[in-house]
C-alpha cells in the first residue's frame, strides 16, 4: 500500500537514498531542503526546520500532494564542531536548535495526523557519536544523544496508538560531512571502525526502510546501529 512520507534533510546523503528506498517500495514521499538543491525527480519542499511556521507549512505541501504522512524520517541535522573551550553558545545551541528541537517540531506536527489514523511510523536518525561521545563534538553529540530518549518517550507516549518511535545510529557514513575531514582525520577514523571502511548512504537507508515498514511492526522504542561496529558497547 502506497503511504505519504516526509523526510526531513532529504535533498543528500543518507536522507536522499532513504527517499530512494521507500520510492522504489511504491511510496509517496516528499523530502524537505534548505539550501542544497534537490534532485528533480522527488517532491522537494524548501524548509528550514529551526521555524516552526515553516514545518507546519511542509506538511501541509506534502499533505496536499500526497495525503496525510504516514511514515516521518527526520534527517535535518547540522554540525559545528569545536572543543569546548573555544565554543561559543551559539555553536552549541543551533545544533541543538536543528537536530533536537528541529525534530521536536517535525514529530508533533506529524503526530496529528498519525493519531487521527491511529498509526504510524517515525524513525530518528541520530549518530554513533551521540552513543560513544567524540571530542570536538560535544554539541552534535549532545542533540544527537537526546534523540534517543526523545524517541523512547514518544514510544511510551503514542504506542498505544499504533504509532513507532526508532532511532538508527550510523557510524561515518560516505556523504558531504564525511568529505570535509581531511585525509588523516578520515583515516584516524576508519581505524577505529571493525569493518574498516566508510558506510554507504544506502545501508543507512535500507535500515530505515525496514524500521518503517509493516515487517517492524513490534519494534518500537529501538536504537539500531549502523556503524561498521564502531560504536559496540554503548
Amino acid at each position: 500500500m502506497s503511504r505519504s512520507v516526509l523526510i526531513t534533510g532529504g535533498s543528500r546523503g543518507i536522507g536522499l537514498a532513504t527517499a530512494r528506498a521507500l520510492q522504489a517500495l511504491g511510496d509517496r514521499v516528499a523530502v524537505t531542503y534548505r539550501t542544497a538543491e534537490p534532485p528533480a525527480d522527488v517532491l522537494a519542499i524548501r524548509c528550514d526546520v529551526t521555524d516552526a511556521a515553516q514545518v507546519d507549512a511542509a506538511f501541509k505541501e506534502a499533505e496536499d500532494a500526497h495525503g496525510p504522512v504516514g511514515v516521518l524520517v527526520c534527517c535535518a541535522g547540522i554540525a559545528k564542531d569545536q572543543l569546548l573551550m573555544r565554543m561559543s553558545e551559539d555553536e552549541f545551541t543551533s545544533v541543538l536548535d536543528t537536530n533536537l528541537t528541529g525534530t521536536f517540531r517535525a514529530v508533533k506536527r506529524a503526530s496529528k495526523g498519525m493519531l487521527r489514523a491511529r498509526t504510524g511510523r517515525v524513525v530518528l536518525v541520530s549518530s554513533a557519536v551521540g552513543l560513544r561521545g567524540e571530542a570536538g563534538q560535544s554539541n552534535y553529540a549532545a542533540s544527537k544523544a537526546a534523540l534517543v530518549g526523545f524517541s523512547r518517550s514518544m514510544a511510551r507516549e503514542l504506542g498505544s496508538r499504533n504509532i513507532t518511535f526508532n532511532v538508527v545510529a550510523p557510524g561515518l557514513t560516505d556523504t558531504q560531512m564525511a568529505d570535509k575531514l581531511t585525509e588523516a582525520q578520515r583515516e584516524r577514523l576508519v581505524d577505529q571502525i571493525p569493518l574498516r571502511r566508510l558506510g554507504r548512504p544506502e545501508e543507512i537507508a535500507a535500515t530505515i526502510a525496514f524500521l518503517a515498514s509493516p515487517q517492524a511492526a513490534y519494534i518500537t522504542g529501538a536504537v539500531i546501529p549502523v556503524d561498521g561496529g564502531a560504536g559496540m558497547g554503548h
